[in-house]
């Protein structure tokens, strides 16, 4: 069967319409499987920095409430004094038990560090905290003269470096404190890094549905030229699933990452899309064969 259109012209060499057409369905399956594997790779890597984010803001909630608990054990420890029974009791149960939530939640904060290299300030804080409770142990034997042990709980101020403070130079409660300041900030860096930042996933997974648009447009223009026929609507659905996944995981993964459902239902689309895609050529191009050599 002969072809019904026109030789396109290409530099000096003359392009069948049919080869063209080839190109073109072969540029859209490719942007239909780019597509797919942005969305697989985009899902995974934003999904563990959002885990990653999540398990922060529990370690800031944590580093919070070992504050409160450190300001219940300097008003326990104030009180075993003001008793002037401490060389019977000591610091007294209350203190002990309010240290240990202290290093318990300090412990589980340090599991959620949002950078590993922060960690020595994690050891420095459980440092201060175990030096509090030997501190206060001590009054066992020297009585009241021992109030280093009350100092070493109290959210001392911290010392000045020029004219900021210099973190972890106060109090157990301060470094508490500075603590959850820099976990505060690590995690804003969290949300705002590669595969969380909108501003690197748009222009990354809407590339291949511009080139997708742009080979759409120059195929319906070789079918409606040379073929004098209409486009199918394959190629606009197929278009259309294409943009829909893509806007959907820019979306989704701008805001915590897709789940393995959003998955389930991301990728049939596609596979969909690329179906249409490859069959929206399917009539244009088998009007043609060329002939065996």
């Amino acid at each position: 069967m002969r072809v019904r259109g026109r030789v396109l012209r290409t530099g000096r060499r003359a392009t069948h319409p049919i080869v063209v057409l080839r190109r073109l369905r072969a540029g859209m399956l490719a942007m239909v499987a780019l597509t797919a594997l942005l969305y697989v790779v985009v899902a995974d890597r934003s999904g563990d920095q959002a885990d990653a984010a999540a398990r922060t803001d529990i370690a800031i909630d944590q580093l919070r409430d070992a504050q409160e608990y450190a300001d219940e054990a300097n008003r326990a420890l104030t009180a075993a004094i003001r008793t002037e029974a401490e060389n019977l009791i000591g610091p007294g149960a209350d203190f002990a038990n309010l240290t240990a939530q202290v290093s318990t939640l300090l412990t589980s904060a340090a599991e959620g560090n949002a950078d590993r290299s922060q960690g020595r300030h994690f050891q420095f804080v459980q440092g201060q905290l175990s030096t509090c409770v030997q501190l206060a142990n001590r009054m066992v034997s020297e009585g009241p003269s021992c109030m280093r042990a009350k100092r070493a709980v109290v959210a001392e101020e911290t010392e000045e470096d020029g004219e900021a403070e210099a973190p972890f130079t106060g109090g157990l409660i301060q470094s508490l404190s500075d603590l959850e300041t820099l976990q505060r900030t690590a995690v804003t860096e969290q949300r705002e890094a590669r595969w969380l930042n909108p501003f690197l996933l748009w222009p990354l997974l809407t590339f291949p549905v511009a080139v997708m648009l742009a080979l759409v447009c120059a195929a319906c223009h070789v079918i409606a030229r040379h073929f004098r026929q209409y486009p199918s609507p394959a190629l606009g659905v197929a278009l259309l699933l294409t943009a829909s996944v893509t806007v959907t995981t820019c979306l989704l993964c701008g805001h915590g990452g897709a789940d393995g459902g959003v998955m389930a239902i991301m990728l049939p689309l596609l596979v969909a899309a690329g179906a249409l895609a490859y069959l929206a050529f399917r009539p244009r191009i088998a009007e043609y064969r060329f002939p065996r050599s």
